[in-house]
């Protein structure tokens, strides 16, 4: 049936996509990066689609102090497998854009979803098993704590900060599925509206798709969070704040004037930052972008480092609070130069 044929546009991404994931069994999939004071350059483990790579056995060493299983690729089974499936879909794009039948490119999104699901769930589940399933002779042993790294994003796990996101082969991977889904889109609207205007509508729907992924502030809990920079307890989440990096880890301070301190350091450059949030001072005191919050330097605030500086999510708020604890109302830039 002629309406059934796949537009040519759509043959050349799908092929492209086959020969792109071809390139994904020579580069790393995965990697998960540690930060510690006593590796300032940090470690990295990289998962290739047969192998393992990068510091492992700095890793395995330090692993095996608190009973963590060591890493070897000949106890992975998904190394021997992961290769021949990725090779599968790289013939399968190209094959089905050779035929160039709506329904099977159909056929190979839904796979394509599948597989990763699938692998993100095995993932997952080893994960857990080698951040659960602890040697109790280990060296050492802190009571309740489990070492799980995180799926994707970042995780702190006793003075290593650990952070997990795709590499070259997966980007590459996520890239195709995306690519995948346009053409997916594309086909599906033309029997609507015209082709051209079918590709700027799956281009506009990615687009807002992947915009909506952002990294949110977390809240601040008493009693739990510490502070990144003087080490103490989240006592007053009133004027804690948060730093969000550009990998998406999360540091957090129980006073304004942590993260003024931590800045001047530069152990963060600028251009790692990606947002800094400050805890409003009014109501449920929830955490506001440090570019629309106003500030309020009081001595009478006694904040619990002793900055002694409050945010605000309006002016009208800080002019009410100032009635109470009269002190000079300052900007970011201001306070960034002290």
């Amino acid at each position: 049936m002629q309406t059934a044929r796949i537009q040519n546009w759509v043959r050349l991404v799908l092929i492209l996509c086959g020969v792109a994931l071809i390139a994904v069994l020579f580069v790393p999939m995965w990697r998960i990066d540690l930060d510690a004071p006593q590796y300032p350059e940090g470690l990295k483990l990289l998962i290739y689609p047969n192998k393992l790579a990068g510091n492992v056995d700095i890793i395995n060493g330090l692993n095996h102090y608190i009973g963590m299983k060591t890493l070897h690729a000949n106890d992975f089974i998904e190394f021997t497998v992961l290769p021949y499936i990725i090779g599968l879909f790289a013939a399968l794009f190209i094959l089905f854009a050779i035929i160039g039948k709506r329904k099977w490119i159909n056929l190979l999104l839904i796979l394509f979803i599948l597989f990763g699901v699938v692998a993100m769930y095995d993932f997952w589940r080893w994960e857990y098993d080698y951040g659960h399933n602890l040697n109790p002779d280990a060296a050492i042993i802190v009571p309740g704590m489990a070492y799980q790294p995180p799926l994707i994003g970042f995780k702190q796990l006793l003075n290593f900060g650990a952070y997990s996101v795709p590499d070259i082969g997966g980007w590459i991977f996520i890239g195709a599925g995306a690519l995948l889904f346009l053409c997916v889109v594309a086909e599906w609207r033309l029997k609507k509206i015209s082709s051209g205007n079918s590709v700027v509508a799956a281009l506009l729907f990615l687009s807002f798709s992947l915009s909506s992924c952002s990294i949110a502030p977390e809240p601040l809990k008493i009693g739990v969070d510490n502070c990144y920079f003087c080490k103490m307890t989240v006592s007053d989440v009133k004027f804690g704040a948060e730093l969000i990096t550009t990998k998406g880890k999360i540091h957090k301070f129980d006073d304004i004037h942590c993260i003024l301190a931590y800045l001047k350091t530069k152990e963060t450059p600028t251009a790692n930052i990606k947002d800094i949030y400050l805890a409003n001072f009014s109501g449920d005191h929830q955490l506001i972008n440090v570019n629309k919050s106003f500030l309020l330097k009081s001595e009478t605030l006694r904040s619990p480092m002793g900055g002694n500086i409050a945010a605000f999510d309006s002016k009208d708020n800080l002019i009410a609070v100032q009635k109470s604890f009269p002190g000079t109302i300052v900007t970011w830039t201001e306070l960034i130069k002290q």
